[in-house]
């Protein structure tokens, strides 16, 4: 590196091959075992030159590693000594998920007319939003990804995948304030966990700005390829970046299957994507590309589809009225008085699943979450016919709180014949600052492309927290990491009526097969 630094990498060379196109790796969690096997080894039999780094601070590599800070500057560099070596053959192409598709943003835009391929997976070009959904601190996902990349610089550290995420839940469930979670999971203070207490989700906080790449995203010329789970933590972020190339006249492909982040089952389809995508954009061979740029995995239906764009044409949304005495549907709502709750954050609110960095993040039975008195609960009447909803999902959600500092939490339900309710999709807001009056609150959830079967009910929850997957709002607006204990319960009143209409927005789509 320009620094003096020395980071390793491997090499695998494809038989009997000099001069060939390269694959790039960047990681910050190792080169080899399985991952070298799978991925070295199968794309140099594809006949491609492939590198996997480990990046600064890890697995060999030198320096410290600073989350983020330096894969701009260490990916550029590695560029340049790619092309120095005499088996290079002008050409390459990016691959990996996660961290190692972040990598790959943090170059894309200023590699150059050499770059002529990226595959991504279960990735975006920022992790900004994703820290802070909504607003909220993703506490969980956060400090267990600190956790893990800690215990993986220690000896033994490939066991940090296994022992991270129990680490991490057993420290938040300890009551301590949030600053002190670090210690209590890793055994000392982690600089990452603390740099995001401290450096909250303004994009102009200076923090961020070497670490997020989404501004430059319609840049990228290279031929972009995308394969995201319905129950990634980084989905919706990775869809905007989906968009912003389609808004610079890029034909990015994406694929959106059943998966979570650490699912194993999007393992195969990633390599067999991306050995398509790169024969086809840096060998010419195009044989084995489908014709439609867009597959999408509908849930409840069980069905891959393939669509000619994100969102799907067709697509039409329709508001899912909350209504008294705890109905829904499509049906605007009455006159009626607003349903209450009281949040209080030494009790926070739990959660039953959801989108979360480390763990199996696939539906789950909310039926004892529903039974607490800090969540509402709205249900539709049994569904007469299938509906299919598929796209971005947001609510509107008109709410008055006693302190204007508290979360909005809405979950999205399929509610099984037998009884079971799923959760479907959710998203939160924190609210920062306001005055005692009704406030309309604009929740974006995660997109969907799910059936609701005939028969099943669509059910709404509404709290104002989700533990430990957000920390806690302590109803003082006092910092994140202040610590000072203080924690204030908000009364919560959520209105239905015609001047206060909440809703839920789907994106419905008419049924197929």
């Amino acid at each position: 590196m320009p620094d003096g630094v020395t980071l390793l990498a491997d090499h695998y060379a494809p038989a009997d091959v000099g001069r060939a196109p390269v694959v790039l790796m960047r990681s910050p969690y190792g080169r080899r075992g399985l991952f070298g096997w799978f991925y070295g080894r199968g794309f140099a039999r594809q006949g491609f030159h492939v590198v996997i780094q480990s990046c600064r601070g890890g697995f060999g590599s030198g320096g410290l590693l600073d989350p983020l800070g330096d894969e701009h500057d260490d990916g550029l560099a590695t560029v340049v000594w790619l092309r120095e070596q005499p088996w290079y053959g002008g050409s390459f192409a990016m691959f990996g998920p996660s961290y190692l598709g972040y990598t790959q943003w943090a170059i894309a835009p200023y590699a150059g007319p050499e770059l002529k391929a990226m595959a991504t997976q279960v990735t975006a070009s920022q992790f900004r939003d994703a820290a802070y959904v909504g607003g909220a601190f993703a506490l969980e996902s956060a400090l267990s990804w600190t956790t893990l990349t800690d215990g993986m610089s220690r000896r033994f550290g490939g066991a940090a995948a296994f022992t991270a995420p129990r680490m991490a839940r057993r420290a938040v469930l300890s009551g301590r304030p949030v600053a002190e979670l670090d210690v209590a999971s890793a055994g000392r203070e982690l600089r990452f966990f603390q740099d995001l207490l401290a450096h909250h989700a303004d994009p102009a906080v200076p923090y961020w700005d070497k670490r997020d790449f989404s501004p430059k995203v319609g840049e990228v010329e290279a031929a972009v390829s995308m394969l995201g789970g319905w129950y990634d933590v980084f989905l919706p972020w990775q869809l905007k970046d989906y968009a912003a190339l389609r808004a610079a006249g890029r034909r990015p492909y994406l694929t959106i299957g059943p998966w979570y982040h650490v699912d194993a089952h999007h393992g195969r389809p990633a390599m067999a994507e991306a050995t398509a995508w790169f024969r086809a954009h840096l060998l010419g061979d195009r044989s084995l590309l489908r014709a439609q740029p867009v597959r999408l995995y509908v849930t409840g239906a069980r069905q891959w589809r393939d669509y000619p764009d994100w969102p799907v044409p067709g697509m039409r949304e329709r508001r899912w009225h909350l209504q008294h005495g705890f109905g829904l549907g499509p049906e605007g709502p009455l006159d009626s008085p607003p349903d209450r709750f009281r949040y209080h954050p030494s009790h926070p609110t739990p959660v039953i699943g959801g989108p979360v960095l480390l763990g199996d993040s696939r539906p789950r039975d909310q039926r004892r979450l529903e039974q607490r008195r800090d969540v509402l609960v709205y249900s539709s009447p049994a569904l007469e016919s299938d509906v299919e909803a598929i796209g971005p999902v947001r609510a509107e959600v008109f709410v008055r709180s006693s302190t204007p500092y508290v979360d909005v939490v809405v979950r999205v339900c399929d509610v099984q014949p037998d009884g079971r309710s799923l959760n479907i999709c959710e998203g939160v807001r924190r609210l920062v600052d306001g005055g005692p009056g009704v406030r309309r609150v604009s929740v974006d959830l995660w997109p969907i492309a799910h059936r609701f079967g005939r028969d099943h009910r669509i059910r709404v929850h509404v709290a104002a927290g989700a533990y430990p997957t957000i920390a806690r709002n302590p109803g003082t607006g006092d910092p994140l990491g202040s610590g000072n204990g203080t924690m204030v319960p908000a009364d919560v009143e959520v209105f239905h009526s015609p001047e206060h209409p909440s809703a839920v927005v789907l994106p419905l789509c008419a049924p197929r097969g």
